[in-house]
């Protein structure tokens, strides 16, 4: 092999020329020979038994040229990269140059590589910083969520309303005829929940145990096909009505749901345990404004094959968050009229950041020549160990070296870039600012008017 040229083009890709020689050919011929013979008859030889000069006589020599070229490229190719040292980042583009020819032959191969990152400014940057503030009605929301999950349904004599839960059998008509997914029994419908098809739940609500109703239904245009914009009847029948008992926030309510005897320590503990979160949010949101500053900052050419692979990230993700509320990915694009390629387009966006994002934190890495040593890594198995009451080689198990070594280096990324940035606070909009942005705006546009 013989890279004949080597020459950087736009988007950070590299365009070789790449020879293989006849004797470098001659071996990818005897290897398709072997490979191909068993399928080839010739008169006179048992099969796969016929020599290769016997079969090139009868069907011509480039008998094998095609299946030679696919076992020649990739250890062209391969050895052209590892010669040129480079860090490729998505598949070639690959033409044939000239003819074929026991002498061997010539293809190009334009080939995405890791883009060369300058940095800009990364350290001295500023950023807007919030302020912890729990407010009573931070509080109050999360007793309410703790209360909410000690609720109990209990059963009612009388007519449904929003926010009961009705159990009902159904069956959905389509003209007449009864459509498949549109029967049910003893299903605990809660009522304002959106569980069921527009119009459905409303018509609900006022029924009471033992009634039953038609209700008529037209499911919406961005629906299953056999459905969409169709107008339906649904028979349904009220078997229950229930109602959440939800339970008096008082101090019995803090001992049953808490190791505290009073509603007021619970409380206590629930605003701090808000605060420290807060206070891990504000965090966060900093280093993120400030590594968005960095990525920007970056001067790079990035080829379109890494925003193409992240935002295929991107989806696979979506994926398996579907999965994990037991919605089939097919059916989510039939449900909502999506392509996927709509959605790969719609990454596309998001993908460009993150890209950016990621090379902005290993332009920092390779600047500030940031390592990790093997006691730092065992430390923090032992730190995660401790936070998830784990064996340490459990953790192990779970997490390799590599993968704590990454997350540990890309800490003290951000922290370089953090520990010289200034925090700023956030500019508070009074009436009387945004009146003057009011009067300052009308000038504009008077302006732009004359």
């Amino acid at each position: 092999m013989t890279v004949k040229t080597c020459e950087k083009i736009e988007k950070s890709r590299v365009a070789l020329t790449i020879e293989v020689s006849a004797a470098e050919f001659e071996a990818a011929i005897e290897k398709a020979y072997v490979k191909m013979r068993k399928n080839i008859n010739i008169q006179g030889f048992r099969p796969g038994k016929a020599p290769r000069k016997m079969i090139e006589k009868m069907y011509g020599v480039e008998v094998f040229f095609e299946e030679a070229i696919n076992i020649a490229f990739p250890e062209a190719y391969e050895a052209a990269l590892k010669e040129k040292e480079l860090q490729v980042v998505g598949y070639p583009e690959v033409d044939m140059l000239g003819e074929c020819t026991v002498e061997g032959f010539t293809f190009t191969a334009i080939v995405p590589v890791y883009p060369e990152v300058t940095l800009g400014e990364y350290k001295g940057l500023s950023a807007v910083k919030g302020e912890v503030k729990v407010a009573e009605e931070d509080v109050a929301d999360r007793l309410n969520t703790i209360a909410e999950r000690q609720t109990r349904l209990v059963s009612v004599d009388r007519e449904a309303k929003l926010g009961d839960t009705a159990v009902i059998d159904f069956e959905g008509f389509l003209e007449g005829v009864p459509f498949e997914g549109g029967k049910g029994e003893n299903h605990s419908l809660e009522l304002g929940s959106g569980q069921f098809v527009p119009g459905f739940e409303e018509q609900v609500i006022g029924m009471k145990a033992g009634e039953e109703k038609d209700l008529d239904i037209t499911f919406p245009e961005q629906y299953t096909p056999e459905l969409a914009g169709k107008a339906v009847v649904f028979k349904v029948k009220v078997n229950e009505v229930k109602e959440k008992e939800i339970p008096v926030l008082d101090d019995e309510f803090a001992k049953d749901v808490s190791e505290f005897d009073t509603l007021d320590e619970l409380k206590a503990d629930l605003e701090k345990k808000i605060a420290q979160e807060q206070e891990k949010a504000i965090e966060q949101a900093f280093q993120d404004a400030l590594m968005e500053q960095v990525a920007e900052n970056l001067t790079v050419e990035i080829p379109d094959a890494m925003i193409e692979t992240q935002a295929k990230q991107f989806i696979d993700n979506f994926k398996m968050q579907l999965a994990q509320q037991g919605i089939p990915y097919d059916e989510y694009l039939k449900m909502t009229g999506t392509e996927e390629a709509s959605l790969l387009e719609e990454a596309k966006e998001p993908a460009m950041r993150q890209v950016r994002m990621d090379l902005a934190m290993g332009a920092i890495i390779k600047a500030e020549n940031i390592t990790v040593s093997d006691e730092e890594v065992e430390a923090e198995y032992q730190h995660m160990a401790e936070q998830y009451s784990m064996d340490i080689e459990m953790v192990k198990k779970y997490l390799n070296d590599e993968q704590v070594r990454d997350e540990l280096i890309s800490r003290k990324a951000i922290e370089v870039v953090t520990s010289s940035a200034k925090a700023k606070k956030a500019r508070k909009t009074t009436k009387k600012t945004t009146k003057k942005a009011e009067k300052e705006a009308e000038k504009e546009t008077e302006k732009d008017a004359e």
